[in-house]
């Protein structure tokens, strides 16, 4: 079988840049390992950042400019009117709201204040307060950021929906591969070019194809998800650190009942903890910064997960999505649920720049399964 593209990894990154290659003309298929949603993509909070997250220290960063036109891509997308039909993602929340406990810095006052934030940061004024902050014993500020939150599970759906006809999954360990080919058993595939878009597989896929570069870094996390009567929350607290000290969303179950997804600084500082440890940390972050609640009767559960990334000096996050290639190869780590739109355009101008030629004709189904759909992490947890 002749192909223009093979990408490997079901992730939404993988997901949208086969799309955005199909609608170029571009023969493409993608191979998943185990689920489409995949570790990370499923596992995210589902937030469409436009870098106000990394401004926290009161100035605008490099990772602020690369990611500052995602919002305004994904919200035109979910209105159908994007490169990707997402009119049937259901949207969890319009925006997302910043909140301190005490005053802001004057660094933070003057850069929410700047023309750069102000059509991304409103102040919010007491009798807009929504639950839980709207509580008179609620004494600090409330901003509200034009950042969109998604239901993962319903976003890999619709490219599901979308996709599905071109996305199989196989068994690596019937995978062999030479320098112009691929083998899934009988099925031969010779793709102009590959794409490795599996997240932490990338690191396995690598050496398949005889490579150690690039390098791959990871970013752990444990997260925290509580499950009972809540309120719907998408908000950052305000800490001492450049990273929120802890995110809240939430996921709508039944009548008044939500998970909370907690991350930020908490899911970071606590990649050491037992889950019981965790849980006891979550719970008391909690209560000191929503004081007026009750935590209770709720149900508590945690998910270590690891990010993958492309390897920086000195383990720093990288400022945007990574794509490099050595010959036919691709290799990337979107990094960002956000950065899916930014990066399918940079396989698609680099296919172009390298005079990658559309086919002819349509490759033939394969004779491989279709992979299922990844559940959300609330729906596997172990509840206590």
């Amino acid at each position: 079988m002749q192909l223009d593209l093979l990408i490997f990894g079901g992730g939404i990154a993988g997901m949208w840049t086969l799309l955005r290659a199909r609608q170029a003309g571009y023969r493409a298929l993608l191979l998943e390992s185990a689920a489409l949603g995949g570790v990370q993509s499923i596992a995210s909070q589902g937030i469409i950042h436009g870098g106000t997250k990394y401004a926290l220290k009161g100035a605008v960063t490099e990772s602020t400019r690369a990611i500052a036109d995602m919002p305004g891509i994904w919200r035109d997308a979910l209105a159908g009117q994007g490169d990707i039909d997402l009119s049937g993602v259901r949207l969890l929340s319009g925006h997302q709201y910043l909140w301190s406990s005490g005053s802001l810095g004057s660094s933070l006052a003057n850069l929410f204040a700047s023309k750069l934030m102000q059509s991304r940061v409103a102040s919010l004024k007491r009798d807009a307060f929504p639950a839980p902050f709207d509580s008179p014993r609620f004494r600090g500020s409330l901003y509200r950021l034009q950042e969109p939150v998604l239901d993962t599970a319903s976003l890999m759906q619709c490219l599901a929906d979308q996709a599905k006809s071109w996305c199989y999954r196989y068994e690596p360990e019937n995978m062999i591969v030479t320098t112009d080919h691929v083998r899934i058993g009988e099925l031969e595939i010779r793709p102009q070019r590959v794409l490795l878009a599996a997240g932490q597989g990338n690191a396995s896929l690598l050496p398949r194809w005889g490579l150690n570069t690039p390098k791959m870094q990871t970013r752990p996390l444990h997260m925290v998800m509580v499950r009972g009567k809540l309120p719907p929350v998408y908000a950052h607290c305000l800490g001492a650190s450049s990273n929120p000290r802890l995110t809240i969303t939430s996921y709508p179950l039944e009548k008044d009942v939500s998970v909370w997804y907690l991350g930020g600084q908490l899911a970071e500082s606590g990649v050491d903890r037992r889950p019981a440890e965790q849980i006891a940390r979550a719970r008391a972050e909690l209560e000191k910064l929503l004081p007026w609640m009750d935590f209770a009767s709720l149900d508590w559960a945690t998910l270590p997960i690891d990010r993958a990334e492309v390897a920086t000096p000195g383990g720093k996050r990288p400022d945007d999505c990574f794509l490099g290639g050595t010959g036919s190869l691709m290799t990337t780590w979107p990094t960002k649920l956000a950065f899916a739109p930014r990066l399918a355009d940079k396989v698609l101008e680099k296919l172009l720049q390298e005079g990658v030629e559309v086919s002819a004709e349509e490759p033939p189904p394969l004779d491989l399964p279709e992979p299922p759909l990844a559940a959300l992490p609330w729906e596997q947890a172990s509840w206590s």
